[in-house]
């Protein structure tokens, strides 16, 4: 698939399963790792998790989730366990803010989001599936530490990789003239 059908056609995918290869993997690792990069900083790094490490990710998921809320029923903080298992592979994207006198923590921010949307367009010209999730676990500050995240590190989200399953949504239709102003 060309780089521009690649973006034309990418679309989220919320069942997957299956195999990521290795060989792919370093590829979409590797889309993502060219993301705009101002002062080249590389204001960002990629946690990969897979196999067992989805399985403690659900637990700490649960755990983050019954410290901010102790009323939590056995069927929720099940549900909370089982997100990690909704695809083989997630990449968990973290941006590395650095104090800079030229490149701002928005731009930081926004470098490590160009990152994980890199990684999607990847895995969609390679075939593969991916969905960019975020939500309360993303912003929660023991999940962050149990991450291993450093104080001025930050989720940008968590993107969930494999062979699509099922029947895929449809693309909406996308006016140019709807979100474009000529000035």
């Amino acid at each position: 698939m060309d780089a521009l059908e690649a973006l034309h056609s990418r679309n989220s995918s919320a069942r997957l399963s299956g195999t990521v290869r290795q060989v792919a993997l370093d590829h979409i690792i590797r889309a993502g790792l060219r993301a705009p990069d101002h002062g080249q900083l590389r204001p960002w790094r990629i946690l990969v998790i897979e196999g067992e490490g989805r399985d403690r990710l659900g637990l700490l998921f649960a755990q983050a989730k019954l410290t901010s809320d102790p009323h939590q029923s056995t069927e929720q903080l099940a549900k909370l366990r089982g997100k990690p298992q909704r695809a083989p592979v997630i990449l968990v994207v973290v941006a590395r803010i650095v104090e800079h006198p030229k490149v701002p923590a928005v731009e930081q921010i926004l470098s490590a989001g160009a990152v994980a949307q890199n990684m999607l367009v990847a895995a969609h010209a390679l075939g593969l599936g991916a969905m960019w999730r975020t939500g309360e676990m993303t912003y929660n500050p023991m999940v962050q530490k149990g991450l291993g995240l450093d104080e001025n590190e930050k989720i940008v989200g968590f993107i969930y990789l494999g062979e699509r399953e099922g029947r895929q949504k449809s693309l909406p239709d996308v006016s140019i003239e709807d979100h474009v102003t000529r000035w």
